[in-house]
């Protein structure tokens, strides 16, 4: 029940963040998602073993967080739930990789750790980027930059509706866990012989509700094409922007291909 809720909360939470008046907030969305995604590709474009490489990279998640007022802790408390999944991708690396490649004081360091190590520092980035964009672009946002890519009009539009209507259905499964609970107070958790028809409940309400929602918005004019936001075009602000990160980015890759050699 505390876990809905908090979800909930944190989806909330991410739309006020975006909603704020930072000079981060107030960059063109297309070129933060630009940004985000040259910014990713350069992380992954490392080498398993090139883990001194991906430091400097931590510059882009610190210096977003300082522009745009989001405290370090809102951000780890935010992605803290993927920390696992990282760790748990990379776990087994050291297993199948044991060629030691370098030695540190007597104890020699596997290629499987430091590719561990590694992959970790790629996905905390990567997860660190992505909700810095969301946190600061909102995902009307992010979906008016997609469709500026060119992206079809189907993908950005089932990605924006799962987004905004999550809620919905999280605050669906909430009521019928409530109604559960009261019909069965003592108890811990559902009964796995509940379950079935608990998820059935919950699809016909959400089928219901889903109906609800598309005649509301065929009322308001929809035609399969979102408004997303106002349509703002590119400032010489956001041209600086975008030329300073890419500098900054092509500095920090030739610099690290230079001192590997």
């Amino acid at each position: 029940m505390a876990k809905i809720t908090d979800a909930i909360f944190a989806v909330h939470e991410l739309e006020e963040m975006a909603e704020r008046k930072t000079e981060v907030n107030r960059v063109h969305p297309l070129v933060k998602l630009v940004v985000t995604l040259i910014y990713m590709i350069i992380v992954v474009s490392f080498q398993r073993y090139n883990f001194f490489g991906l430091f400097p990279f931590i510059i882009y998640p610190v210096i977003l967080l300082k522009l745009s007022d989001i405290p370090l802790k809102t951000c780890l408390k935010k992605i803290s739930g993927l920390i696992p999944l990282l760790l748990f991708i990379g776990i087994f690396n050291p297993i199948f990789d044991r060629t030691p490649v370098f030695i540190l004081g007597r104890v020699g360091i596997s290629g499987g750790a430091i590719s561990m190590v590694t992959l970790f520092l790629k996905g905390m980035y990567c997860i660190s980027a992505s909700f810095l964009l969301i946190a600061t672009t909102g995902i009307d946002g992010i979906c008016y930059a997609l469709r500026l890519l060119h992206v079809p009009n189907l993908l950005v539009t089932q990605f924006l509706l799962t987004y905004r209507y999550i809620t919905v259905l999280m605050a669906e499964a909430n009521d019928v866990y409530q109604a559960y609970s009261l019909r069965a107070p003592g108890e811990k958790g559902v009964k796995y012989k509940i379950w079935g028809s608990l998820l059935g409940q919950l699809l016909l309400r959400s089928i219901d509700r889903a109906g609800n929602l598309y005649e509301s918005m065929l009322l308001r004019g929809f035609n399969g094409e979102f408004t997303y936001i106002r349509k703002t075009r590119m400032q010489d602000k956001d041209y600086a922007y975008l030329a300073l990160w890419l500098g900054i980015f092509a500095a920090l890759f030739i610099g690290i291909k230079i001192l590997v050699r």
